[in-house]
């Protein structure tokens, strides 16, 4: 028969396990909530470039009124996909409608932009189009370290003594863009 101290020990360090691989999986969660508000921030910034962009003024008909209110239209719809992944950025579905009200709106950025430069020449265009290219540059970037930080905490549930607890405390897989 085992001896008292030696399931005390073993007790002790089946604690100690748990205790370790539930922190590690709540630091695993904030990094990703962390890194989705990096993405955010990049994404305020493409937002403001929308606001402050005039590349089609009100006198303008045709394509670029059209290609400007399909973008207005693809901004209504990002925004409204952002506001819901900010108020959950675990959730897969909310991370899913972001990727496609970001697809959306990059694609009516495209549609105007054409339209423009068909309208005026590449030239009346070139600031805002490099503006954008920087703000896609940011905003991939801080893509790329939420999609790192959601692997990893994907991976960390995943795993088998650690889903274990991940299914005790609910925690459930992110999405990634």
């Amino acid at each position: 028969m085992p001896d008292i101290p030696v399931l005390w020990a073993i007790a002790a360090l089946l604690l100690f396990w748990l205790v370790g691989a539930y922190n590690r999986l709540v630091r695993l969660r904030a990094a990703v909530v962390r890194a989705f508000a990096a993405l955010d921030q990049a994404l305020l910034r493409l937002q403001a470039l929308l606001a402050e962009c005039d590349l089609a003024p009100a006198q303008v008909q045709g394509p670029v009124q059209a290609a400007q209110q399909a973008l207005q239209a693809a901004a209504g719809q990002f925004g409204a996909s952002l506001a819901q992944a900010r108020q959950q950025p675990l959730q897969r579905g909310a991370i899913t409608a972001l990727a496609a009200g970001l697809a959306a709106l990059d694609g009516a950025w495209q549609a105007l932009v054409r339209a423009r430069e068909d309208e005026d020449g590449p030239v009346a265009v070139a600031p805002w189009r490099a503006q954008w290219q920087i703000c896609q540059t940011h905003q991939q970037l801080a893509c790329t370290q939420f999609n790192t930080a959601v692997a990893q905490y994907n991976a960390a549930i995943a795993q088998f003594p650690p889903s274990l607890l991940a299914w005790l405390f609910g925690f459930r897989a992110a999405g990634t863009l």
